[in-house]
């Protein structure tokens, strides 16, 4: 199996995305040995943002091209995607850019558009500062409906959030949070193994 480790969150240790991720992939390792894991951090490594290019030789072109055959090989992809302004970070954009490739992982038939990266995993860590997912500022959160709705675009129909919410509320809300996000992950896990 393999397993593609994604994180974007710009805090580094400070993360609370970062933590989760790297709880998931340590428990779906132990749950399933003999992952190969391969790691991507789009805040340390930057990729850019999306720019036609018309020579292959193009060292963006052949780090696009790394990307999505990264992206193509792995069987699991686990992502922290920290709330940044209601949305994702910009670095996570550029990824998935580089990932929704028409003729590679979706296309467009007679019938409409139809993912071709089918049979994959996705297991998100969402980390907000927040309460976004009910109450007065649900209507504001664009994070996990547009995830949802570009991996399903990907044809991924196996999507799942971690979600540590109101971690700037206080320091023990933060607490209570990363705990619960942190208790979550064994069940997430085995649901799959299962």
């Amino acid at each position: 199996m393999k397993l593609l480790h994604i994180d974007a969150s710009a805090l580094g240790s400070h993360s609370v995305s970062r933590g989760l991720t790297q709880s998931i992939v340590a428990e779906l390792t132990r749950a399933e040995p003999g992952h190969s894991v391969s790691y991507r951090d789009l805040a340390a490594e930057s990729i850019g943002h999306w720019q036609p290019v018309a020579d292959a030789n193009d060292p963006s072109s052949v780090l696009a091209q790394a990307l999505l055959e990264e992206f193509l090989a792995a069987d699991t992809i686990v992502i922290g995607a920290p709330m940044y302004n209601f949305g994702i970070p910009s670095q996570l954009k550029a990824w998935i850019d580089r990932i929704a490739v028409a003729g590679k992982t979706f296309q467009y038939t007679a019938n409409g558009p139809e993912g071709l990266a089918k049979g994959k995993r996705v297991i998100i860590a969402s980390s907000r500062g927040g309460i976004y997912s009910a109450g007065p500022a649900a209507g504001l959160d664009f994070q996990e409906p547009y995830l949802r709705a570009v991996f399903g675009f990907l044809g991924i129909t196996d999507i799942e959030f971690i979600r540590a919410e109101g971690v700037n509320m206080s320091a023990d809300h933060k607490t209570q949070a990363v705990e619960a996000a942190q208790a979550a992950i064994g069940s997430v896990v085995r649901r799959k193994a299962a």
